[in-house]
């Protein structure tokens, strides 16, 4: 059966919503059921159409995204809220209305490609379980005996020729499962892809140094190694750490 993920976009800007639809049409599970181009039609478009998400505008006339979201969150059926704006100084609010995400305009295909991510994994929880349990610990095989750690303890991955290997607090593993696999499996959790072949726990970042031609080396709480930061992946990476 085909997984589908209502969306509601709401922006005053005609422009902002067009711009928004063609690249949410590039993920399947994604359907556009609605648009609004002020706060009081989006609540009555909310109520009508019954959405998963709500992409919102915070800066609306009239009432702004952070009121109607106000609005939203006291309905039977609370959809999924997104943020949206150019002003980073909304996020701190943002969050106190249980916005699951919050994106900046102009938008960034690889911050949407995460959001859509994250809005699966709430969505539809059920399909995502795989090796990872609902206490938070993620199975690992180690001289032919299983290891089930906490997710939160582990400090960072990297892909090493045809292993994956996990770097925890307390201990050092190797698995099969692809990066990019974990990736998708970890969705839910404060990992983020720092370069082609690392993930790191954001939980644990302590320092963040230009290093050259616009990438960084990012350092982590209780390790010396420093971790390259692939300037791709910069932006997205401290618009996470400093929200």
């Amino acid at each position: 059966m085909m997984r589908t993920i209502r969306t509601l976009i709401v922006d005053d800007e005609r422009y902002a919503r067009e711009e928004l639809t063609y690249l949410l049409s590039k993920f399947p599970d994604v359907q556009v059921v609605g648009e609004a181009e002020s706060g009081e039609t989006a609540i009555l478009k909310t109520v009508q159409l019954l959405p998963d998400v709500v992409f919102l505008d915070v800066e609306m006339p009239k009432m702004n995204g952070v009121e109607v979201a106000k609005v939203l969150v006291e309905l039977k059926k609370v959809p999924l809220i997104i943020f949206a704006t150019a002003y980073p100084q909304f996020a701190a609010e943002a969050f106190r209305i249980n916005a699951i995400d919050y994106l900046l305009k102009p938008y960034d295909e690889g911050q949407l490609k995460q959001t859509i991510e994250r809005i699966d994994k709430v969505v539809y929880p059920k399909e995502k379980v795989d090796a990872i349990s609902n206490l938070g610990k993620l199975a690992v095989e180690k001289e032919g005996e299983i290891d089930y750690i906490y997710i939160k303890d582990i400090l960072y991955m990297y892909r090493d020729e045809k292993v994956t290997k996990i770097i925890t607090q307390k201990c050092d593993y190797e698995i099969k499962t692809s990066l990019k696999e974990l990736e998708s499996r970890l969705v839910s959790f404060s990992f983020f892809r720092i370069h082609k072949s690392y993930l790191v726990n954001l939980k644990y970042v302590s320092r963040l140094t230009p290093w050259f031609n616009g990438a960084y080396q990012l350092e982590l709480e209780g390790r010396n190694e420093k971790l390259s930061v692939s300037r791709n992946y910069v932006k997205d990476l401290r618009q996470r750490l400093e929200m």
